[in-house]
């Protein structure tokens, strides 16, 4: 496998886009800053997924980032990791997931999962609030990620999706 860039480092223009409302015109993410770096790269296999979570999660706890919000970090951290394994790398331990996690003192957690797959477009995903999804045993994820974190923004056709807790 090819080695991958920090996507962390790649993250500066989406966080200045975020906090200043218009967009960066370089990459303005100072590494110096961050408590925390971490990156994973994991197979296609949903029992992958529960030990690099629980190890991410060591990491956050033990670092101090999202202090009273780790709850919500895990859960959206667990369900993009486990979104990206079964619809990006369709279950198959051939194909990889990368997961990166920074943690700066004035901005916050950001949180990229990078998958294989085709992607997607999350407008399409159904509510699981209404009609007949209230029962589905699935499709819950996203819905989940997008209450729990301050931003998620989908890139690159959906194959990444960047998850920020303030």
């Amino acid at each position: 496998m090819a080695p991958q860039s920090d996507p962390i480092l790649e993250c500066g223009i989406w966080l200045e886009e975020l906090l200043s409302g218009k967009p960066a015109s370089k990459c303005e993410f100072n590494s110096e800053t961050l408590i925390m770096r971490l990156n994973l790269t994991i197979p296609g296999d949903k029992d992958a997924v529960t030990p690099v979570v629980d190890r991410i999660m060591q990491v956050v706890r033990d670092m101090g980032c999202a202090a009273g919000r780790e709850h919500e970090v895990e859960l959206s951290v667990q369900e993009a990791l486990a979104n990206a394994v079964v619809h990006g790398c369709e279950g198959d331990p051939e194909r990889f997931v990368q997961v990166s996690v920074g943690c700066d003192e004035d901005r916050g957690m950001i949180i990229m999962v990078r998958d294989p797959g085709t992607g997607f477009d999350p407008a399409t995903i159904p509510s699981p609030l209404t009609g007949e999804n209230l029962y589905a045993s699935h499709g819950r994820g996203i819905y989940l990620i997008n209450q729990l974190m301050d931003e998620v923004r989908y890139e690159k056709g959906g194959t990444e999706i960047w998850m920020r807790k303030k």
